[in-house]
């Protein structure tokens, strides 16, 4: 969602003669985009903001003006401690009000009289609206934004309150903007959201489309060969955005985060689902289309997590097999209801138990890529790492390296796969033996 935002951001700015740049040596202006879900990520955006502070102060030795901003979810949280802690910002701004960038640029360049910028507004409803037209150059894949915001309210979450409740696009508005997507050559979209699944966007008749009933639609856009989601709750997860999964079009891939594999701390996490009722969702995606690969999300050391609730989830990933999960330790957010629970673990604990989760989860996937070995796979290159390899994804999201032509970027092409590192697969071009 951050880069779909950070493309955003850039396509605002394009009208006022501002152009992105790779390093920030030279810029007239400096947006920090930051997400609130990793661990002391306010601690991080001032680290980050003490290094590019001499950029700031370079300009202002050459006399010009760079504007430095923070913005995002802990732009969103924490708004008033970084304007306080770092009087040096010139803008922080939250999710909700990238559309009125030029406003803010106008007034952090002192247009109406003042000089400070702190946004964190909720508008939700018009914030997609305010947005322009994707004017950036996409590649072959593109991020789109379906759905934003949640209204789950795990305790362990700040996204309610910095991204708001749950609001959809409609329908139309998405499938324009895929529509021109196709026309710049996109050829795989990913369709974004915090909790995707909860999509409800009116459809051209003021009907509610469920996100099944979307990606059909976008699966009927000539030249959109593929189409990804992400992120799902389980809460949410319906009979028809299962069964979509046997269209050629929707890759084999499913992103559901579970978080613990323990009833009572799913329970005390306020995940509103048992491991039982993950388990039944993934059967039913299983029979639909069995060769599905299967990624997660997982909390460990969660106040009250005791080694049996531990064990509990390392038994639900054992059941699972997932092909690639993320995992990471509990950490406090201000403002939730975690935050003020007893029965905190250890920090050597969650890291002795973190260890363990990782060293499964990391075997599930070198597993999953060895199984690929020898198949021939579609491969849509996206990139080049070397001048001579290219780089792209299978259907199951997993990342390829062969020798290529860059030529071939944008393409696809299939690729026999010849090896696993575990994390990453290596293969060769199968035009290469036809020739």
């Amino acid at each position: 969602m951050n880069v779909y935002d950070s493309r955003k951001m850039a396509d605002v700015l394009a009208p006022m003669g501002y152009k992105q740049i790779e390093e920030p040596d030279g810029a007239d202006m400096i947006i920090l985009n930051t997400c609130h879900i990793r661990e002391k990520a306010t601690d991080k955006v001032f680290s980050e903001l003490g290094r590019l502070k001499k950029h700031k102060d370079q300009g202002e030795k050459e006399d010009r003006k760079v504007l430095m901003a923070v913005a995002g979810c802990v732009a969103q949280a924490e708004g008033d401690f970084i304007a306080e802690r770092a009087p040096y910002v010139d803008m922080v701004f939250g999710p909700q009000t990238y559309g009125e960038l030029p406003e803010m640029v106008a007034q952090a360049t002192g247009a109406y009289g003042k000089d400070r910028v702190i946004n964190t507004n909720f508008d939700e409803e018009d914030k997609f609206d305010k947005l322009p037209e994707e004017t950036t150059e996409q590649g072959p894949t593109a991020f789109v934004a379906v759905q934003e915001g949640c209204d789950k309210f795990c305790t362990f979450c700040v996204v309610p309150y910095t991204r708001g409740g749950e609001y959809s696009r409609s329908v139309k508005a998405v499938y324009n903007e895929i529509l021109k997507l196709a026309d710049q050559d996109v050829r795989e979209v990913s369709l974004l959201g915090q909790n995707v699944n909860a999509y409800h966007g009116l459809d051209e008749n003021g009907n509610t489309a469920s996100l099944a009933d979307l990606i059909l639609k976008v699966a009927d856009i000539n030249g959109i060969e593929r189409i990804r989601y992400t992120t799902s709750h389980p809460r949410d997860m319906q009979q028809d955005l299962i069964d979509v999964h046997a269209h050629h079009k929707v890759m084999p891939y499913l992103h559901l985060p579970v978080q613990s594999g323990s009833n009572k701390i799913l329970k005390a996490m306020n995940r509103k689902h048992t491991r039982d009722l993950y388990f039944d969702i993934i059967e039913r995606f299983r029979k639909v289309r069995p060769d599905i690969a299967i990624s997660g999300d997982f909390i460990v050391g969660f106040p009250g997590e005791t080694e049996q609730d531990f064990e509990d989830t390392m038994d639900l990933v054992r059941h699972i097999n997932y092909s690639s999960a993320y995992s990471f330790k509990y950490s406090q957010r201000p403002g939730t209801p975690a935050a003020t629970m007893g029965g905190l673990v250890r920090e050597e604990v969650k890291d002795e138990r973190l260890q363990r989760l990782q060293a499964l989860l990391a075997d599930q996937m070198r597993q999953f890529n060895e199984q690929t070995v020898g198949l021939d796979l579609p491969v849509l290159f996206d990139g080049n790492p070397r001048p001579d390899q290219l780089h792209g994804r299978t259907p199951y999201n997993q990342a390829v390296h062969v020798q290529g032509n860059p030529r071939l970027n944008g393409h696809f092409e299939n690729v026999r796969i010849t090896g696993t590192n575990g994390k990453s697969l290596t293969g060769e071009l199968i035009l290469a033996e036809a020739a």
